[in-house]
């Protein structure tokens, strides 16, 4: 029944050979990648304008300036990050760069902070996408929150879990309309302001002031503005999901959203400027500006519903970027290790949930609140920017390829100016939320280095020694000690990932109680099982080794079968056992980060008649 359910939700199993059919083409992938950055200018732009607004319109007249500043931030930050696309290629964006040529804190920093620029996108896009329904439908905006977790469960989760493909197929469209709507607006609200009657605006929003509280409201808003430019560096972490040259692709797409975002972001603060938007409770300026545009009309309703559409779907930028960032941090040991794998629509699944949950959280405890999300927001994007303009320095110094003094200059000016924003950002927003950023990235740091720690622990205790060494060899296991003879036979099936001194102490405990001992290696990589096989063959311990292929990257159901294989094949008296390797940690926290198979195997089987089912606990010290 369950399994009928999920096939329905998610689709079949996709086969490791359909890998090739989820590479994206650049104009898929600009819709994919590009949703987050280009949505953003549906609060960015607004939310310049709501610091402006506050002291008595008195500073309203640099929304123009800093609109400006913005876009040249822009235009450093994309050159830079064309850069760290084509020196990391199999993606990992700052975090790659970083561990390449900064070190393990600086790496670290990176990927904590786009963790948390990831989560917030998800809080904020879902958050800013129900404020535009609402706007046009205020009835329905005490049941906001609602509406955010629906979204976010029922539709961004469900549709990444289906698969890349699947979630392009339904994000192109809205994206795309977006996009064309936003323009006709900028086009037709521009054309308007030169052709009719502009509106009457205070002589006192005009005027130049300068003073410490001036400088402070300007700069604060500078960084508000800055969370437009959220979602530049998705492609960069997500190269590999390209369709061949996957370099080439990933630099074309990159300028393409970075001069539609900024096209769109000056168009709109124009707007707001030129209509000398104000703050409105429960309406948003995007939605004003259209009104004064359009007036209540389906072009109107047009903007709302595909800016609302798109808020939504900007999420799936993180979900194309987090997950894939996850794995790459699972396979280096800083995240539990089953991050890393792909479920079985080929999507990195564990991670999608992950961020599923965590931004779930943050629209619970901020209530779907978007200018208090916003206030967390920039931060960590803006200090992932830096660590990563600062990496492809050191890279091109390293490297000195022809110009490379050019490319060097470019990303010290952009790791700069960044640098700048990040000190900006954490002053003026300190006291709104940023100071709970700057303490969770330590505290994921830590965290990041405990887990590598625990994994390195592990390796340490369960490494075989050496092929050679055979006196230790033969210590751990001696093959040739039987059981008695007993009416019928005991087969025993020992379930192996890989040959460790845990599988030893398991096979010598499987020797004692039976004669017929085969141990079964599931695969999902034909050239991983070859590797098991050979060191299994080279250890050469008399015991018979069994190998499934599972291109669909199942390990449960291919073992389920070869046990009712056998269960047909055997004598009425004969007994299956299968003997289940399982480490015991330390701690109980690091048993959250090794998966549960053995458990749900054991569950499993406890309604196969003739199959027992032992576990061959190895208690780690450390």
């Amino acid at each position: 029944m369950l399994s009928s359910i999920r096939r329905q939700l998610l689709g079949k199993p996709m086969h490791n050979k359909e890998m090739a059919t989820e590479k994206l083409p650049k104009w898929k992938a600009l819709a994919i990648f590009s949703s987050d950055a280009l949505s953003s200018v549906a609060y960015g732009p607004e939310q310049i304008m709501l610091v402006l607004a506050v002291p008595g319109l008195l500073t309203y007249g640099y929304l123009g300036p800093i609109s400006i500043v913005i876009l040249i931030l822009l235009a450093i930050v994309t050159t830079s990050y064309v850069q760290v696309a084509k020196a990391n290629p199999l993606g990992g964006g700052s975090y790659a760069a970083a561990q390449k040529n900064l070190g393990e804190i600086s790496a670290l920093t990176a990927a904590s902070a786009l963790f948390a620029d990831y989560t917030l996108t998800v809080a904020v896009s879902v958050s800013a996408g129900t404020a535009a329904i609402t706007s046009a439908f205020p009835a329905i905006a005490k049941h906001d929150v609602i509406i955010d977790l629906l979204v976010l469960f029922a539709l961004l989760m469900l549709i990444n879990l289906r698969g890349v493909q699947e979630s392009a197929k339904a994000f192109v469209l809205p994206t795309y309309s977006f996009i064309v709507g936003i323009l006709v607006l900028i086009i037709w609200g521009v054309f308007q302001s030169f052709t009719h009657q502009t509106p009457i605006i205070p002589v006192e929003s005009l005027a130049r002031q300068w003073d410490f509280t001036v400088i402070f409201i300007l700069l604060r808003a500078f960084a508000n503005g800055c969370s437009a430019m959220t979602g530049v560096e998705a492609i960069s972490n997500g190269v590999p999901m390209f369709k061949e040259p996957q370099v080439d692709n990933a630099t074309a797409t990159t300028y393409w959203m970075s001069g539609l975002l900024g096209v769109m972001f000056i168009g709109i603060s124009f707007l707001i400027m030129h209509f000398h938007i104000l703050p409105l409770n429960g309406v948003t300026a995007l939605s004003q500006v259209a009104e004064l545009t359009f007036g209540r009309n389906w072009l109107y309703y047009y903007i709302q519903i595909t800016t609302m559409v798109v808020l939504y779907l900007a999420a799936n930028t993180s979900y194309n970027g987090l997950p894939p960032l996850l794995s790459i941090l699972a396979k280096d040991g800083y995240m539990p290790r089953y991050l890393a794998d792909r479920g079985d629509r080929l999507s990195f699944s564990n991670g999608i949930i992950l961020l599923s949950i965590v931004a779930g959280l943050l629209i619970i405890v901020y209530q779907g609140n978007t200018e208090h999300l916003i206030s967390l927001y920039a931060i960590g994007v803006f200090i992932s920017f830096t660590i990563a303009q600062t990496g492809m320095v050191v890279h091109w110094r390293k490297e000195r390829t022809s110009g490379w003094i050019v490319r060097a200059t470019v990303n010290a000016v952009g790791a700069t100016v960044t640098g700048i924003v990040v000190l900006i950002i954490g002053i003026t927003k300190f006291s709104y939320g940023a100071w709970l950023v700057m303490i969770f990235i330590p505290v994921m740091i830590y965290m990041l280095r405990k887990i590598r720690g625990h994994y390195q622990d592990v390796t340490e205790q369960l490494t075989m020694p050496l092929a050679e060494d055979t006196d230790l060899l033969m210590k751990d296991l001696d093959p040739t000690i039987l059981p008695n003879s007993q009416p019928g036979k005991n087969i025993v099936i020992v379930p192996i990932s890989g040959l460790s001194r845990i599988v030893v102490r398991t096979l010598n405990y499987a020797n004692v109680i039976s004669s017929d001992v085969t141990a079964l290696h599931i695969t999902i990589n034909k050239e991983a099982g070859r590797s098991v096989a050979d060191q299994w063959n080279q250890w050469n311990s008399g015991t018979q080794l069994v190998t499934l292929y599972s291109p669909y990257r199942m390990v449960i159901q291919p073992l389920i079968d070869y046990i009712n294989k056998i269960e047909r094949q055997k004598q009425p008296e004969d007994y299956i056992t299968v003997l289940i390797a399982e480490f015991q940690t330390k701690k109980w926290w690091h048993r959250l980060l090794h998966n549960q198979t053995g458990l749900v195997l054991r569950t499993l089987l406890i309604l196969h008649e003739d199959v027992i089912v032992t576990t061959v606990p190895f208690h780690l010290k450390k």
